[in-house]
């Protein structure tokens, strides 16, 4: 006779709670540890399971930070949003620093590439136009000299950093 989800025990579900939300993508252990605990799971328990799960490899704060920045470089999201974003998700700096590495991006040619997705291809106007672009890519997580570095190229030559 199997157990059944009402007669199973507690760790069982919530293992497979965690092994169904880790099918859908990869979670942060901060982001599976709340989530379950969202869905009424003991906190003991939960540390548990979650301590198996990362002994096993199906759960990897380093995996999960490698995706999501792919997944916000792709989306054109800067460094500085990123690492602010997996530092909000509960990974550790060491980490966020590692992917970011890993990731390999050209951060002054994905900001001019936003920059003329949204803006076009044309130089900002005037100062006004400028500064709006800027806080746009400042608000996408790009550090400041480099924002200014790419609205000032377009503006003055038309070219990229």
């Amino acid at each position: 006779m199997s157990d059944t989800p009402e007669t199973s025990p507690p760790t069982a579900r919530i293992r497979d709670q965690a092994l169904r939300l880790l099918a859908r993508r990869e979670h942060s252990v901060c982001e599976l540890r709340a989530k379950l605990a969202r869905r009424g799971q003991d906190g003991g328990a939960v540390d548990a399971v979650l301590a198996e799960l990362v002994a096993e490899g199906l759960l990897s704060d380093a995996r999960f930070a490698e995706a999501y920045v792919r997944a916000r470089v792709d989306r054109g999201y800067g460094p500085l949003r990123i690492r602010a974003e997996l530092a909000e998700r509960g990974v550790a700096e060491p980490l966020v620093q590692a992917a970011l590495a890993a990731a390999e991006v050209d951060w002054a040619a994905l900001a001019a590439r936003v920059r003329q997705r949204r803006f076009g291809a044309a130089p900002p106007r005037d100062w006004p136009e400028r500064a709006r672009q800027m806080r746009f890519l400042q608000g996408r997580g790009y550090p400041q000299s480099l924002v200014r570095a790419c609205v000032e190229a377009d503006a003055n030559t038309g070219e990229h950093p």
